[in-house]
């Protein structure tokens, strides 16, 4: 299933008292999506960059060629975490900032009591 930016603005906290299908379905492809150490580091610069960020600014620090990254990047636009803005040849990625707050909404899990 190919969601394309439905799985961030569908996925319910993990501590709703039910998801629906769907929103468990969106928040297993997100969390598709991170589970590449690669996309994690990816999130990491964005969310501690204020300005948008270069493909080819990212490949030596994370060791990897230009066409690897930026298939990473579009794994992660595809889920609705980036923004992409085209500058000529350049591509520029932001990390969304409802998708921020979407992350950190999704993993707040409730004290579980014994």
């Amino acid at each position: 299933m190919r969601t394309e930016t439905i799985a961030i603005a569908c996925c319910a906290p993990l501590s709703a008292p039910i998801l629906s299908d769907e929103e468990a379905e969106a928040t297993a492809e997100l969390f598709r999506a991170l589970g590449d150490p690669a996309r994690v580091r990816i999130v990491n610069v964005l969310a501690t960059t204020a300005e948008p960020v270069c493909v080819c600014e990212l490949v030596q620090p994370l060791g990897l060629t230009q066409p690897t990254v930026s298939h990473h990047m579009k794994r992660l636009t595809d889920v609705g975490l980036l923004e992409r803005e085209q500058h000529g040849k350049w591509a520029f990625y932001s990390l969304r900032p409802e998708a921020a707050e979407r992350l950190t909404g999704l993993i707040n899990l409730k004290e579980v009591c014994c």
